[in-house]
């Protein structure tokens, strides 16, 4: 007698006979003669009688075909088998529709889901075809029928979930320190420790790019300048070696000689040791400039992931006041400047500018005048953004300004957004830590489903009931992976859990990473908060004091329900503002389908990037600083503000410092700015002209904008999604007529 039943996705669940007569009835509605209810309980009974303990669906299905083959009813048999037949044809033909348009390169949703990937690439179309099939196996096998639900029902969004069976994890942000000063073993080879400059930078690009094929996120340096520092006076030695070679004298006790910075100066006029410390210098600061444009170049060279995508990868510096580390600063600054190869903008690494005041902020801060160029640099190069160190939460009590090893102590970010600093489980810092994996949840759908209750604040509470159920689940589902994620071994990751992660050192080829990946954090994100606000009430937060409140006390819900679940689960959980890029559509496309185009919620392509102002919402840069600042404290996992400014800001660094100055003055935590910038696809040629058609160096009329997708840059639109370009032809300049804000 059958007792259970496996269904095609490996589930066993409870034999129910009612699925089998209701399939043979509806075949035999399909016939003249109609339905037999006699033979329909027969055959049920039958199979279910002689049947074993325990049946997949194929072997039950084989067996109402055996039985209907044997009845008088031989034409219904026909009919079972054209059914079942076309059943199984439906479950392959999406398969192989989106298998067919990765074949033909055709630019679409799948193929355009991350514009950081050429899925037009052989390997990029390996990619595809791999994350396309690994998707509906993560679906049948490892979600549980709770979760599947709600993704299937567009209430959740799972990231990354053709990685999910590596049991990879998202990002890390890598104590270079320990690379460059011990060396490192990745797959069949191994380096040795870095002793100058040059050794440095390369260590630092393989680093990022062996870690980035181990993992399904972005790879970051905490403290680029802290790290590269002692490798510029390892240089400056190497320097002064080959001058006693030359001079035949000892200048031994000059290696050490304290220098106030690195600076190229002529050696004309200068005598002796005076003149020999000068060359030095002169020849030191030329092969840090040089191994910065290597490291630039690189980055946006080599490939990762099947030779797929360069590296996603971030850098962080600022705060080192050392001669030598401002010598990293300013040549790492001077090499973006200048762009790569002929002067083209560099995507990557993100670079972060770390704002500290004491440090690198005001006029008196040693590290003022990189300030300023750092600020110079965006104001061409899209890159430095900034990362306010002042900002209440992203302090740390025992940050010391006398420390040497004071970058412990301050937060770092990555790619578009992603922050890990708070720790329940050991030290609190962003060093050899980083993000586990994040699920973003559709607070748009949950609002929409609650338009049709009239009072206001039924329908509100309504909504927060929903938001909470939807918050257990969604924490659940990490919890549920973060299981599956622990049971990896070590050397399933030879880099990251050799050299990277915070404990990895303890771990032996053969022990399971449980011990040390609770040092990361687990993300619930969101997007669509004005979406969600003009459902409920009517008008987004950028246009009302109300609809600002509430977007707050949603916010604020979710932080600390996250807090609870933290308790619950024993991880480090914390709210994302997630970055959409592919889910921007995704989410509203659904929506659209199930409700129509409601104006003001699903009438575009996209919703709106987690807790930030419409993108279309005319408003002054300070109006939405002053709406999204709130948000970044509540939105510990990562959050981003940005301004998008007019005309050419070459030649307005001062309009930088000044929204800089804002988000010092709002408690902003992060933040970018947004301006005009041309390529020609051609020749490279860039300049910030208002409607550039043709490019003046080479003629082509091959030109595209250089933008932000989310918090990185794209060297091409046409690598862009739908939903993206529609959200980037709606963006709006941001007045930015206001005074500045420093002190």
């Amino acid at each position: 007698m059958i007792q259970t039943v496996v269904k095609r996705d490996g589930r066993i669940v409870g034999f129910n006979d009612e699925k089998i007569m209701a399939a043979i009835r509806k075949a035999m509605l399909q016939t003249p003669q109609g339905e037999d209810e006699r033979l329909i309980h027969q055959i049920a009974d039958r199979i279910s009688l002689r049947g074993k303990s325990q049946m997949t669906v194929e072997e039950i299905q084989d067996a109402v075909e055996m039985e209907l083959m044997k009845s008088a009813r031989k034409e219904v048999a026909k009919i079972y088998i054209q059914y079942r037949n076309k059943r199984s044809v439906a479950r392959k033909a999406k398969t192989r529709d989106v298998f067919l348009e990765i074949i033909n390169i055709q630019s679409n949703d799948v193929t355009r889901e991350n514009a950081n990937m050429n899925a037009d690439t052989p390997a990029g179309m390996m990619m595809k075809f791999a994350s396309e099939t690994t998707k509906p196996f993560v679906d049948d096998y490892l979600l549980s029928d709770e979760v599947r639900d709600a993704v299937k029902h567009n209430y959740l969004h799972i990231h990354d979930k053709d990685y999910y069976p590596t049991k990879s994890l998202t990002c890390v942000q890598h104590p270079l320190d320990h690379v460059l000063g011990g060396g490192f073993q990745a797959g069949h080879g191994e380096s040795r420790p870095a002793k100058r400059i040059e050794t440095a930078s390369v260590m630092a690009c393989i680093s990022m790019e062996t870690a980035q094929n181990e993992m399904h996120g972005g790879q970051a340096i905490p403290a680029f300048d802290f790290y590269l520092a002692p490798y510029v006076r390892l240089t400056f030695i190497e320097e002064m070696k080959t001058l006693e070679e030359l001079y035949c004298q000892d200048f031994s006790h000059l290696y050490d000689i304290k220098l106030d910075d690195y600076i190229k100066k002529p050696i004309e006029g200068l005598y002796g040791e005076d003149k020999v410390v000068q060359h030095a210098i002169n020849k030191t600061v030329g092969r840090v400039h040089q191994a910065m444009e290597a490291f630039i170049h690189n980055m946006n060279t080599i490939h990762s992931r099947g030779g797929n995508q360069v590296v996603f990868s971030s850098i962080n510096y600022g705060t080192d006041t050392s001669a030598e580390g401002r010598c990293i600063i300013r040549e790492i600054l001077n090499s973006t400047y200048e762009g790569v190869g002929s002067g083209v903008t560099a995507i990557f690494p993100i670079q972060i500018w770390k704002k500290k005041r004491g440090v690198s902020y005001l006029p008196d801060d040693p590290n003022y005048d990189l300030y300023c160029l750092a600020c110079k640099v965006t104001a061409r190069r899209f890159f430095p953004n900034f990362l306010n160190l002042d900002a209440t939460f992203n302090q740390h009590e025992q940050w010391n300004i006398n420390d040497p090893n004071r970058y412990m102590y301050e937060v770092a970010t990555m790619g578009c957004r992603t922050r890990v600093f708070e720790n329940r489980f050991g030290q609190k810092t962003s060093i050899g830590r980083g993000n586990l994996s994040f699920s973003t949840i559709n607070i748009v759908r949950l609002a929409i489903e609650c338009m049709g209750i009239k009072v206001e604040e039924q329908r509100i509470s309504a909504f927060f009931a929903k938001l909470d159920n939807l918050l257990a689940l969604t924490a659940k589902q990490l919890h549920e992976r973060f299981e599956f994620q622990r049971t990896a071994y070590a050397k399933q990751f030879p880099l990251l859990m050799r050299s990277l992660w915070i404990g990895a050192e303890n771990l032996q080829p053969t022990d399971t990473i449980e011990s040390v990946i609770n040092q990361g954090t687990l993300g619930i994100g969101f997007i669509g908060l004005a979406e969600c606000l003009v459902a409920l009430i009517g008008e987004h937060h950028g246009e009302s004091e109300k609809a600002q409140k509430l977007g707050l006390r949603i916010v604020t819900y979710m932080r600390d329900r996250v807090n609870d679940f933290a308790q619950q689960y024993q991880h480090n959980y914390s709210v994302l503002a997630t970055p959409a890029e592919g889910l921007s559509g995704r989410f509203t496309r659904r929506d659209q389908k199930d409700f129509g185009k409601l104006p003001g919620i699903t009438d575009r392509e996209y919703y709106t990037n987690s807790n930030h102002v419409p993108v279309y919402y005319h408003c002054s840069a300070r109006h939405k600083a002053e709406i999204e600042a709130p948000y970044h404290d509540l939105t510990r996992g990562g959050h981003i503000f940005y301004v998008e400014i007019d005309g050419d800001a070459t030649h307005n660094p001062q309009a930088v410092m000044n929204i800089v100055d804002m988000m010092d003055a709002l408690n902003i935590g992060y933040g970018s700015v947004n301006h005009t910038r041309n390529r020609c696809m051609d020749c490279g040629y860039e300049d910030a002209s208002a409607h550039l058609e043709k490019c003046p160096k080479c003629g082509s009329i091959n030109i595209d904008r250089l933008q932000r997708i989310t918090g990185y840059l794209v060297g091409t639109t046409d690598r862009w999604n739908r939903a993206k370009l529609a959200e980037l032809n709606d963006r709006v300049v941001h007045s930015t007529d206001f005074l500045p804000f420093a002190e």
